[in-house]
């Protein structure tokens, strides 16, 4: 007589969270997430990476996929949980501790003053902020021995990205998946969740009952007390490519594409860090590219 099968112990809430993952949303998150890091290379053998997380969604979504990965990965390479306190409330800095205990994420927590900084500058201090934080984030990793700062951006801030450089930067460019430091030589900066889309990333913390930092800047807090006028110009972005998507559901789709097929001899000038500016005229004469009456 065989004995009845005893029940399967409760998953943590931790194991639910990476499950759902692979379950759930095996399709519109993991996939593309192991997609994105086969197609543009992001992470190789050895690595030891440090996985920066700023309390919100994305970057806790980020989290959690990079610790499954390293679980099942077919080659070794190591993490570290990065948090970089620029100066939060301290209920802001509380939540992001609950949440990795909850998701049992060992953090490596480092304070600045960097909010104080910026917070008297006149006009929106984001670039400012960005560009101290990412100092910190790379000087924190490379003393903890990494070679990588995974960063949780995912495909609407690339769009977004594309959009405001044409429309108020006046250049072409894009959020690369990749790039190596210029401040700090061997390091390299990767983006884990560049094909996730954010509905996605929203969807999964909804589908986990889960909740995060929606925005601890405070300059933010700023605008929406009404201290400050005017939203910030990624948001307008936002708001345009909703609207466009209600008539081509695809645009944000062909925005991403376009700067995967750039056709040069269609492009007026181009400038590259490794040799300088150029036009379309410097090599008009050389060798003639089919005009319209081709």
């Amino acid at each position: 007589m065989t004995s009845a099968p005893q029940n399967r112990p409760p998953f943590s809430p931790a194991q639910q969270i990476d499950r759902s993952l692979i379950t759930k949303y095996r399709k519109t998150i993991w996939n593309r997430f192991v997609g994105g890091i086969k197609d543009y290379r992001l992470i190789q053998p050895g690595d030891h990476i440090a996985v920066c997380i700023s309390g919100g969604k994305d970057s806790m979504l980020l989290a959690c996929c990079m610790r499954h990965l390293q679980q099942y990965s077919d080659f070794p390479f190591s993490l570290e949980f990065l948090v970089m306190d620029p100066g939060y409330r301290p209920a802001n800095r509380q939540l992001i501790l609950h949440n990795a205990q909850q998701m049992n994420l060992p953090l490596h927590v480092f304070d600045t003053q960097i909010f104080d900084v910026v917070a008297d500058i006149p006009k929106s201090p984001c670039y400012l902020c960005a560009r101290m934080r990412r100092g910190y984030l790379y000087s924190r990793a490379q003393a903890l021995g990494c070679n990588k700062i995974a960063l949780g951006h995912h495909f609407d801030d690339v769009v977004e990205t594309i959009l405001m450089s044409t429309l108020y930067g006046a250049e072409y460019r894009t959020m690369m998946p990749k790039l190596h430091s210029s401040n700090f030589p061997g390091m390299q900066l990767i983006r884990p969740l560049y094909l996730v889309r954010e509905r996605d990333i929203i969807a999964w913390k909804n589908y986990n009952h889960l909740s995060f930092l929606q925005c601890a800047c405070r300059f933010t807090e700023k605008i929406a007390a009404g201290d400050q006028p005017g939203q910030s110009k990624r948001q307008e972005v936002k708001e345009l490519i909703a609207r466009l998507r209600r008539d081509n559901p695809q645009v944000d789709v062909n925005i991403f594409r376009s700067v995967h097929s750039v056709n040069l001899d269609t492009v007026i000038g181009w400038r590259s860090a490794r040799d300088g500016s150029h036009s379309f005229l410097d090599r008009y004469d050389d060798a003639p590219a089919p005009g319209e009456d081709s």
